[in-house]
């Protein structure tokens, strides 16, 4: 039996997680919330793992004085839920980071060992600052897992994917556009995260889905599940491949943006879905 402690109550990952091993008798999962300072008086000593997904999120274009706040949330807090974790004789703290901290880049873009981190935001700076301190407290009893997921999408989630859902639904002609994207689905992820608890593992994380999203089979996919059909528009590939060089949103949707595929590899399979289940699961809602 292996005890988790989620810090950070509600959250769409934790929540998660806790439906995926609810049917397994060798995974318990308690939610701690962290907003307040009352967290220090939770004795952690009865849990294996700490699995850390309390986060100020990214947010486009915010106010300088959202600095400090972001390092108070993203980076210190961590850092001190995992001293306390390691004094109290918890095994493993898993911190859920973010492909964020190699920063934005306008344009195609594959992601691999040697890619320096360079994060561009709050957000990313934050997280990648986490990171450092984390790995200082690392030890051999106290093992350090950090997970640099990539979009993250599945049955309500928020943020990119659910916007272009929407939109998708909407448009009867989308481009036919030949691109890549590093894309996890929701369940793969929690299987991932499941196993480092079971292995009780510690390392740099890429998890992944085993195949690259296009974004235009994407909308194809979605329009299917609704029982809708949609023409992808040929012969603009290069226009908007161009374009994506120098708009943030083109290029969210229509560059190349992945991790090398031997970043995510793993002993155990974590891959419970493939794109087209993953898909009919996310818009029906099941």
């Amino acid at each position: 039996m292996k005890k988790v402690l989620i810090t950070g109550a509600n959250s769409y990952i934790g929540q998660s997680f806790q439906k995926h091993v609810s049917l397994l008798e060798d995974v318990q999962v308690e939610e701690l919330d962290v907003r307040e300072e009352i967290w220090k008086q939770k004795d952690f000593s009865s849990f294996d793992t700490i699995l850390h997904l309390a986060a100020l999120v990214h947010i486009s274009n915010p106010a300088k004085e959202m600095e400090g706040m972001y390092n108070q949330v993203n980076t210190q807090l961590p850092y001190e839920l995992a001293k306390k974790a390691k004094q109290e004789g918890v095994k493993q703290f898993i911190f859920m980071s973010s492909m964020s901290v190699y920063g934005e880049v306008l344009g195609d873009r594959v992601i691999t060992k040697d890619t320096p981190e360079l994060p561009t935001s709050f957000y990313g700076k934050s997280k990648l600052a986490a990171e450092q301190l984390l790995s200082s407290l690392e030890s051999e009893k106290f093992r350090i897992a950090i997970l640099r997921p990539p979009m993250v999408y599945g049955r309500q989630a928020k943020g990119n994917y659910q916007r272009l859902s929407k939109l998708a639904q909407k448009l009867p002609i989308f481009p036919l556009v030949n691109n890549q994207r590093s894309m996890i689905y929701i369940d793969n992820l929690c299987e991932f995260i499941r196993l480092i608890v079971q292995y009780q593992d510690s390392g740099l994380f890429y998890p992944q889905n085993q195949d690259y999203v296009n974004t235009s089979q994407l909308v194809r996919e979605i329009k299917r599940v609704h029982g809708q059909k949609v023409f992808l528009l040929p012969a603009v590939h290069w226009i908007l491949k161009g374009l994506s060089r120098r708009a943030a949103t083109l290029n969210k949707l229509f560059s190349d943006l992945t991790y090398a595929k031997d970043l995510s590899a793993y002993s155990q399979s974590y891959q419970v879905a493939d794109f087209r289940s993953s898909i009919e699961k996310t818009e029906k809602g099941n």
